[in-house]
């Protein structure tokens, strides 16, 4: 493994720590790629702080050196908005990484499914993976698992993927009894979720206002998102942010 990066501190200290070779440069620098092994490398993955950095240095892998595989952390909204963009007849990126763009994407799926701890997305959102505390007002509790559709509406459909019990993990099967507490992995179409949710639990009320602490990147992607739907109030310290925002 290689790593380039334009700060030498930084690199010496790593290449006293780890199994690594150091290369000191601008990553997105034919020259510097070159010394750093570009021309026989199976992968780049551009992590520097800057989006446009990352964006040319798996353009000019792609183009000069003909990288497999191409990963690139894009920070901005005005890239990621455009998908379009990064495909191989234009920005050659295989995966793009957005941390900002992932932890909005989270907090908002919790804000839809009031009462789920976790939700993550399968198969581009169509089906979701959803964790719920089951608790003495789900139908369910005190049932054998088996017993989940008489529960649910006609046509919805659901399977239990794992079960948490006193912070242990069960294997859950057709004979497991949900009882009150234990936290209850789901799988099921998105649309199906709010109904699976309620054989294990109350009826959360929906989120309706919301009150964002901070309005960065991650804060002001997520007040976009939950405009038109929800009253947001978003909490900043900097008043040229906070008059931009509004």
């Amino acid at each position: 493994m290689t790593v380039v990066d334009t700060d030498l501190e930084k690199l010496m200290d790593m290449q006293n720590r780890l199994d690594l070779r150091a290369v000191h440069g601008n990553a997105s620098h034919p020259g510097v790629l070159t010394r750093a092994g570009a021309e026989d490398a199976d992968m780049v993955v551009a992590l520097t702080n800057s989006d446009e950095i990352n964006m040319v240095a798996c353009q000019v892998c792609h183009s000069i050196f003909h990288t497999p595989l191409k990963i690139a952390r894009v920070r901005q909204s005005e890239y990621l908005d455009y998908p379009a963009l990064f495909n191989s007849d234009h920005m050659p990126i295989d995966v793009f990484i957005s941390p900002e763009r992932l932890v909005t994407e989270h907090i908002r799926r919790l804000i839809d499914y009031p009462g789920a701890l976790q939700v993550m997305d399968f198969a581009h959102g169509i089906a979701q993976l959803v964790a719920v505390v089951a608790d003495n007002e789900g139908p369910l509790i005190g049932h054998h698992l088996r017993e989940i559709h008489n529960y649910m509406p006609e046509g919805v459909d659901a399977r239990v993927a794992a079960i948490f019990r006193d912070n242990k993990p069960i294997s859950p099967d057709g004979d497991t009894v949900i009882k009150i507490g234990d936290m209850v992995f789901f799988f099921a179409a998105k649309n199906d979720i709010i109904p699976v949710m309620r054989t294990l639990r109350h009826r959360d009320k929906p989120v309706k206002k919301v009150i964002l602490a901070g309005g960065g990147n991650i804060g002001f992607s997520l007040a976009k998102m939950l405009e038109k739907n929800h009253s947001i109030n978003v909490i900043e310290g900097n008043k040229k942010r906070a008059r931009f925002i509004a």
